[in-house]
């Protein structure tokens, strides 16, 4: 299993790797979020914290442990989020999809409904992963909801997974898709996106 940059590309949005370039696309939708509060970073407030959040993701990608996208919205040709393969495990064909953020204007659009279905695509067509996990924080029941809408099973919740940047002890929410599972998942997924 070779994990290396590619750009997806559906009807709405295009997947790309992440740059430099885009950190101020990055910052002009994700700066001041309150979302970055169940994320492990910490608060992202200037346009430099976002830079240093793109230098630290690109420097995983280096490591081969990530690969990062930036979701860019084809109607306006804007940044609308980012998005990546983490926790890639070749010897086990598998990977997580996670770090996943799109500002406001993005959230319940078909983004998010369009990004995961082309990062599972390519992670069970292309890659031949046989499980890819999603995990989310306990207190975010909107990314819950979201997980659960396309078709992802529970698997349990990790207590005391993480410490966050402001203390807080973070419980793990763990989903799983296996390849046995996609296509359906996939045939979810693509009767959501009918209806955008």
């Amino acid at each position: 299993m070779e994990v290396k940059p590619v750009i997806l590309q559906g009807k709405h949005v295009r997947l790309e790797p992440m740059t430099e370039e885009h950190v101020a696309g990055l910052a002009e939708i994700g700066v001041g979020q309150l979302f970055w509060d169940f994320m492990v970073y910490g608060n992202i407030n200037s346009v430099d914290d976002m830079h240093n959040w793109v230098l630290d993701i690109l420097s995983r990608a280096e490591k081969g442990t990530d690969l990062p996208f930036v979701a860019i919205h084809l109607a306006t040709g804007r940044v609308a989020g980012a998005t990546r393969y983490l926790n890639i495990m070749p010897n086990d064909r598998g990977l997580e999809i996670g770090g996943t953020w799109y500002g406001l204007e993005f959230q319940r659009t078909p983004v998010n409904t369009e990004c995961k279905y082309l990062l599972l695509c390519h992670a069970f067509e292309t890659l031949g992963c046989i499980r890819v996990q999603l995990k989310t924080d306990l207190r975010n029941e909107r990314s819950q909801k979201a997980i659960e809408r396309i078709g992802a099973v529970k698997e349990g919740v990790l207590r005391n997974h993480m410490i966050l940047p402001d203390g807080h002890y973070r419980h793990s929410v763990f989903y799983s898709i296996l390849d046995t599972e996609w296509p359906e998942v996939k045939k979810r997924l693509e009767e959501m996106m009918t209806k955008y």
